[in-house]
Protein backbone atom coordinates (compact mmCIF):
# COMPACT_ATOMS: atom_id res chain seq x y z
CA UNK A 1 0.00 0.00 0.00
CA UNK A 2 0.75 3.54 -0.63
CA UNK A 3 1.84 5.81 2.43
CA UNK A 4 -0.24 7.92 4.27
CA UNK A 5 -3.46 6.12 5.54
CA UNK A 6 -3.81 6.32 9.38
CA UNK A 7 -5.80 5.15 12.25
CA UNK A 8 -9.05 7.80 12.63
CA UNK A 9 -9.45 8.45 8.91
CA UNK A 10 -13.06 8.28 7.96
CA UNK A 11 -15.10 8.37 5.31
CA UNK A 12 -18.93 8.90 4.73
CA UNK A 13 -21.70 8.32 2.10
CA UNK A 14 -25.01 9.06 2.11
CA UNK A 15 -27.79 6.68 0.80
CA UNK A 16 -31.54 7.09 0.96
CA UNK A 17 -33.50 3.62 1.64
CA UNK A 18 -35.09 2.41 -1.71
CA UNK A 19 -37.22 -0.75 -2.33
CA UNK A 20 -34.30 -2.59 -3.68
CA UNK A 21 -32.97 -2.63 -0.25
CA UNK A 22 -35.55 -4.42 1.64
CA UNK A 23 -35.67 -7.60 3.34
CA UNK A 24 -36.38 -10.42 0.93
CA UNK A 25 -35.54 -14.25 1.04
CA UNK A 26 -35.93 -15.98 -2.28
CA UNK A 27 -37.94 -12.91 -3.82
CA UNK A 28 -40.27 -12.39 -1.10
CA UNK A 29 -40.83 -9.66 1.17
CA UNK A 30 -40.31 -10.02 4.45
CA UNK A 31 -40.79 -6.66 5.66
CA UNK A 32 -40.82 -3.29 4.05
CA UNK A 33 -37.40 -2.04 5.58
CA UNK A 34 -33.42 -1.53 5.27
CA UNK A 35 -32.17 -5.24 5.05
CA UNK A 36 -29.15 -6.04 7.24
CA UNK A 37 -27.69 -7.26 3.70
CA UNK A 38 -28.03 -4.26 2.48
CA UNK A 39 -26.43 -2.57 5.03
CA UNK A 40 -23.52 -5.19 5.24
CA UNK A 41 -23.09 -4.48 1.87
CA UNK A 42 -22.99 -0.27 2.21
CA UNK A 43 -20.34 -0.98 5.54
CA UNK A 44 -18.33 -2.64 2.92
CA UNK A 45 -18.76 -0.19 0.56
CA UNK A 46 -17.98 2.46 2.91
CA UNK A 47 -15.04 0.74 4.20
CA UNK A 48 -13.27 0.19 0.98
CA UNK A 49 -13.49 3.84 0.05
CA UNK A 50 -10.88 4.17 2.47
CA UNK A 51 -8.34 2.21 0.63
CA UNK A 52 -8.48 2.80 -2.57
CA UNK A 53 -6.83 6.01 -2.56
CA UNK A 54 -3.74 4.03 -0.90
CA UNK A 55 -4.05 0.65 -3.38
CA UNK A 56 -0.73 -0.21 -5.06
CA UNK A 57 -1.78 -0.89 -9.07
CA UNK A 58 -0.60 -4.36 -8.10
CA UNK A 59 -2.89 -4.80 -5.63
CA UNK A 60 -6.27 -5.29 -4.28
CA UNK A 61 -8.22 -4.83 -1.13
CA UNK A 62 -11.17 -8.17 -0.21
CA UNK A 63 -13.09 -8.39 2.62
CA UNK A 64 -12.21 -10.91 5.46
CA UNK A 65 -14.22 -10.18 8.23
CA UNK A 66 -17.57 -8.50 8.64
CA UNK A 67 -19.26 -8.08 11.88
CA UNK A 68 -22.64 -6.03 12.18
CA UNK A 69 -25.73 -5.34 14.76
CA UNK A 70 -28.58 -3.79 13.33
CA UNK A 71 -30.49 -1.71 16.35
CA UNK A 72 -33.13 -0.12 14.63
CA UNK A 73 -35.33 -0.15 11.10
CA UNK A 74 -35.28 2.05 8.44
CA UNK A 75 -38.13 2.88 5.81
CA UNK A 76 -38.18 3.68 2.39
CA UNK A 77 -36.80 7.14 1.81
CA UNK A 78 -34.75 7.35 5.27
CA UNK A 79 -32.01 8.93 4.17
CA UNK A 80 -28.84 7.03 6.03
CA UNK A 81 -25.16 8.10 6.81
CA UNK A 82 -22.77 5.23 6.51
CA UNK A 83 -19.39 6.21 8.30
CA UNK A 84 -16.22 4.03 8.14
CA UNK A 85 -13.25 5.09 10.25
CA UNK A 86 -9.80 3.38 10.30
CA UNK A 87 -9.48 1.67 13.97
CA UNK A 88 -6.53 -0.61 12.98
CA UNK A 89 -3.42 -0.65 9.90
CA UNK A 90 -0.42 -3.01 8.89
CA UNK A 91 1.16 -4.11 5.83
CA UNK A 92 -1.37 -6.14 4.95
CA UNK A 93 -5.16 -5.51 6.64
CA UNK A 94 -7.31 -2.56 7.18
CA UNK A 95 -9.74 -2.58 9.89
CA UNK A 96 -12.64 0.16 10.21
CA UNK A 97 -15.19 0.81 12.65
CA UNK A 98 -18.70 1.56 10.66
CA UNK A 99 -22.15 3.25 11.61
CA UNK A 100 -25.00 3.73 9.86
CA UNK A 101 -27.54 6.56 10.99
CA UNK A 102 -30.53 8.39 10.24
CA UNK A 103 -30.49 11.70 11.52
CA UNK A 104 -28.77 11.24 14.87
CA UNK A 105 -30.64 7.97 15.43
CA UNK A 106 -28.20 4.87 15.18
CA UNK A 107 -29.44 2.27 12.90
CA UNK A 108 -26.49 0.23 12.57
CA UNK A 109 -23.01 -0.46 14.09
CA UNK A 110 -20.30 -2.64 12.59
CA UNK A 111 -16.42 -3.78 11.98
CA UNK A 112 -14.98 -4.19 8.40
CA UNK A 113 -11.36 -6.26 7.77
CA UNK A 114 -10.37 -6.36 4.54
CA UNK A 115 -6.96 -7.73 3.82
CA UNK A 116 -5.01 -6.29 1.38
CA UNK A 117 -3.08 -8.23 -1.01
CA UNK A 118 -1.21 -8.95 -4.90
CA UNK A 119 -3.52 -9.37 -7.67
CA UNK A 120 -1.31 -12.33 -8.74
CA UNK A 121 -2.28 -13.91 -5.19
CA UNK A 122 -5.82 -13.25 -5.13
CA UNK A 123 -5.76 -14.87 -8.63
CA UNK A 124 -3.74 -17.83 -7.49
CA UNK A 125 -6.48 -18.34 -4.34
CA UNK A 126 -9.13 -18.20 -6.40
CA UNK A 127 -7.94 -20.79 -9.56
CA UNK A 128 -7.61 -23.27 -6.30
CA UNK A 129 -11.31 -22.74 -5.48
CA UNK A 130 -12.37 -24.46 -8.96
Amino acid sequence: MKPGIQIGDSISMAITVTSDMFAKFDGVLVHPAYSTVSMVYHMEWVSRQIILPYLEDHEEGMGSAVSVKHIAPSIEGANLMITATVTAYESNFVLTRTDVKHGSKLVGLGEVKQVILPKVKINELLQTTK
